[in-house]
């Protein structure tokens, strides 16, 4: 299992969460996001309408169906749809990540908490001898690997 650390500085979460759950689609992978409910509003609509040729089928997990849901949000971060792919948003809990294959922890490099909280969780899991990438974005805009 290998944890990422995406750091925002150029693109907002709206902008850069849309493509890499697209990108985890096109692996074959299931996805569970995880956040605090006010981001989930926030989210859940916003896959419904990502791009106007295309949208990315989703589910909250209180809803009917959950263990159905290619991407499914979450606050709990229980494991109902089998997926692969862990998102965290909005420094919401790690949790049990064993049967995930990747986990992307994304947070805004403009805000001083998210960025301090973020430098703690990379101690805590270097620590742990958890296998890390750390990605942010050049100034084109692109992802490039940092460490």
């Amino acid at each position: 299992m290998e944890i990422w650390f995406y750091h925002l500085e150029r693109s907002s979460l709206e902008e850069v969460l849309p493509g890499l759950l697209d990108k985890a689609r096109e692996r074959g992978w299931r996805s569970l996001v995880k956040a605090p409910a006010g981001r989930l509003d926030q989210v859940d609509p916003l896959l419904w309408t990502w791009r106007d040729d295309s949208f990315l089928a989703h589910g909250r997990a209180e809803a009917p169906h959950a263990a159905r849901q290619p991407i499914l949000l979450t606050e709990s971060g229980e494991n109902l749809n089998g997926a692969q792919a862990l998102f965290i948003l909005d420094g919401a809990e790690l949790g049990e990540t064993r049967d995930f294959e990747r986990c992307f922890i994304i947070f805004d490099g403009r805000d001083e908490t998210a960025l301090s909280a973020a430098r703690a969780r990379w101690k805590s899991l270097k620590d742990r001898g958890e296998a890390l990438a750390y990605w942010r974005q050049s100034p084109e805009g692109r992802w490039e690997k940092a460490a």
